[in-house]
């Protein structure tokens, strides 16, 4: 189940504002002493976290499926997506829903049922692997103070009567405290002075099926993300542009539309491009294909 951005908070009866995370959306599969760890394009991500298929495999039920993100955590309490990048960070796992348990099917449940059985399933959970998703104020415009003054990404609304469905719905919407987005990587240009393997990284969104161009990023990189990075750009290089309107710059190197980022930015101009974006790390949990142009339109 995936949520529908909107542009501004709100108040509502009977909905629930959670706290945003900021890491790799994961289910985790439990059957008997067996724990399986998917991200949301199904790849098993079950080696990449030990600890986490360790906590999920010592709890209590026989069976059972949650929902949540693997994230990392500053000295603040913030989850940072750069944090995941690397591989010494301490990660856990923040639970927001229960789709079985023990034999039962919830998801057509309403959440305030699916929120009980998983602070039932959690209950007894030993260490601080697995947390349960934070509600950050039961009114939703005191929600989207308290995610402002933490720094935090920003909310997701629920409405607690709603089914889980596959998908995005209406019945979750997120509101960013601050822009983050996950933008496709279509080329880069050649670097100047010091710098070393490439300059900045031209970026794009779908729509209406065809890549769009919105703009470049030159900040966020350290030398040892330059160097991992051109090594992942040497197979996909092509000749012709992945763009249906091409930036006007010189020296580049265009790229097969394979990989897909994640950048922090400031907003977005009148003409659809970014304003002071910053990469922040390689998401290999969403294929190109799903990267659309934001529909930031309200509810």
């Amino acid at each position: 189940m995936l949520a529908k951005l909107i542009r501004k908070p709100f108040d509502r009866p009977g909905w629930t504002f959670e706290e945003k995370y900021d890491g790799y959306r994961i289910l985790a599969y439990k059957e008997g002493g067996r724990v399986s760890l998917f991200s949301r394009n199904a790849i098993d991500r079950t080696a990449s976290y030990p600890s986490i298929a360790e906590a999920v495999g010592a709890l209590a039920p026989r069976t059972l499926v949650l929902d949540g993100e693997v994230v990392a955590f500053d000295r603040g309490g913030i989850s940072r997506f750069q944090l995941m990048q690397n591989a010494a960070a301490k990660v856990v796992y923040a639970v927001f829903d229960c789709l079985y348990l023990d034999g039962r099917d919830l998801r057509r449940e309403a959440l305030s049922t699916r929120r009980t059985a998983m602070e039932e399933a959690l209950a007894h959970s030993k260490g601080k692997i697995l947390i349960l998703s934070k509600r950050l104020a039961a009114n939703g415009l005191d929600a989207f103070e308290v995610a402002k003054e933490r720094g935090l990404e920003g909310l997701v609304a629920k409405n607690l009567s709603s089914p889980y469905v596959e998908g995005r719905s209406s019945e979750w919407l997120k509101v960013k405290a601050h822009q983050e987005e996950e933008f496709v990587i279509g080329g880069y240009t050649e670097p100047e002075g010091s710098r070393e393997h490439f300059g900045a990284l031209l970026l794009g969104a779908y729509e209406n099926g065809k890549l769009r161009f919105i703009g470049k990023v030159g900040t966020g990189f350290t030398q040892e993300t330059l160097a991992s990075l051109i090594r992942k750009f040497r197979p996909l290089v092509r000749k012709s542009s992945p763009f249906a309107d091409p930036p006007r710059e010189r020296d580049v190197t265009y790229l097969q539309p394979k990989l897909v980022g994640q950048f922090a930015f400031q907003e977005w101009t009148s003409d659809k491009k970014l304003r002071q974006p910053v990469f922040l790390g390689l998401r290999n949990d969403k294929s190109a294909r799903e990267v659309v142009m934001p529909n930031t339109e309200e509810r």
